[in-house]
């Protein structure tokens, strides 16, 4: 793969790993135990904060895609990216809108019990890490 493009892509790919676990695994559970934020606040910071994870989660992967494209990549690095690039796609796409529409209910008043929705957002994240994480060490070797 051409030197260049792999230490973009590695770099960006690092990055986002970065992003993803410091506001996901780090700033997402630990508000909820700050005092004096109840469940409407959390969620209404909540998603602030992963509207702006996403758009730049978007960005870093059309760099990486990008990066990748021009690098004339192994195999392994193409479906890497592609798998990183579909799981993004999918929590953007159909897990994320539909816990949207669950934290409007909520902030607007209404009880419901728990949902399965954040477990589905969790299990993505945890695989678009193992993803990110191989996918780095793979551009880091090229």
């Amino acid at each position: 793969m051409n030197t260049m493009a792999a230490a973009t892509a590695g770099a960006v790919t690092f990055l986002w790993l970065g992003m993803v676990l410091a506001i996901s695994f780090l700033e997402a559970p630990l508000k909820f135990r700050a005092p004096g934020v109840t469940i409407p606040i959390g969620l209404g910071i909540g998603r602030l904060v992963f509207r702006a994870l996403n758009l730049v989660e978007a960005v870093l992967a059309a760099v990486v895609v990008a990066a990748v494209a021009v690098g004339g990549p192994p195999t392994a690095v193409v479906v890497l990216t592609a798998v990183v690039a579909v799981l993004l796609a999918v929590q953007l796409g159909v897990v994320r809108p539909r816990l949207n529409r669950r934290s409007d209910k909520v902030l607007a008043g209404e009880d419901l019990p728990r949902s399965r929705g954040h477990v589905y957002y969790v299990a993505f994240e945890i695989a678009k890490v193992i993803t990110l994480t191989v996918l780095g060490i793979s551009l880091l070797a090229q």
